[in-house]
């Protein structure tokens, strides 16, 4: 058990070494999404930056800049060590996978924390977006980012069989932004797109989000009225998917012989 957990901890400082080894490209991704951001609010508030709209937007926003994050980092991570011939390495070292695994999402979920934080105090700013905070909102993001770690790991799990799937996690990251509820709310979506968009990692978050954030509602208010509860089992839900499909991938890469292979 010691020697797992100093793998865990070995493989969360070298992440985050690399990440700061390439700095540049990180504050790029920073300063893309800020103006993206922008650009958005300025189209969709008709050539006005409307307050209300703004928060609204930027709660949305935000959460899906962490889903850009882990769905990009982590395919690219996962399809650049194989590509080096790192990959099949980890797997021979004493500690379990499943801790090097562990210890490489928690690496992506700091560096998009850091990242997140850094896009988040330059638009509160730039733009005096009106946003109160409360603790409550720490425990939903929390469910949110589970579900979309499980998300991640069946990407994860196509990497590892089809090593190139840059193609597809471009294409997730960017329906995740239009079709669950970070530009507008779920509500103003036709009936069939809605119920689509709730089956989505973060459609729920943002919405328990934005209760929570922008309605001043408890925790226990969004409990009782169901929204809460459905976050929950989308989490759960695609953290046990992501977790089962993600070891079947594996399994099924060193049944070919190709889990290092590129």
């Amino acid at each position: 058990m010691k020697i797992a957990f100093l793998a865990l901890s070995n493989e969360i400082h070298k992440r985050i070494l690399i990440a700061w080894n390439y700095k540049f490209n990180l504050m790029s991704q920073v300063v893309l999404v800020t103006v993206i951001f922008v650009g958005a609010s300025f189209l969709l508030g008709k050539g006005q930056f409307n307050p209300n709209q703004l928060s609204t937007l930027f709660i949305g926003y935000i959460v899906w800049f962490y889903a850009r994050i882990t769905i990009m980092g982590t395919s690219m991570d996962l399809k650049d060590e194989a590509e080096a011939g790192t990959l099949e390495q980890t797997y021979m070292t004493p500690a379990p996978s499943e801790f090097l695994l562990l210890g490489r999402m928690l690496a992506m979920l700091f560096i998009a924390t850091v990242m997140v934080l850094l896009a988040s105090l330059v638009l509160l700013l730039l733009l005096h977006i009106p946003l109160s905070l409360s603790w409550a909102a720490l425990p939903v993001l929390l469910l949110t980012l589970a579900g979309l770690l499980g998300f991640t790991l069946i990407l994860g799990g196509a990497t590892l069989v089809y090593k190139q799937i840059e193609g597809l996690a471009d294409l997730i990251q960017n329906l995740l932004l239009f079709v669950t509820g970070s530009l507008l709310p779920v509500t103003d979506f036709p009936g069939w797109l809605a119920t689509l968009a709730r089956t989505l990692p973060i459609t729920e978050g943002i919405e328990v989000l934005r209760q929570i954030l922008l309605q001043g509602q408890s925790l226990s208010s969004t409990w009782s009225s169901g929204s809460l509860r459905g976050l929950v089992l989308n989490s759960v839900v695609y953290l046990s998917a992501g977790w089962l499909i993600f070891k079947w991938s594996e399994h099924i890469a060193k049944k070919q012989g190709t889990l290092g292979h590129y």
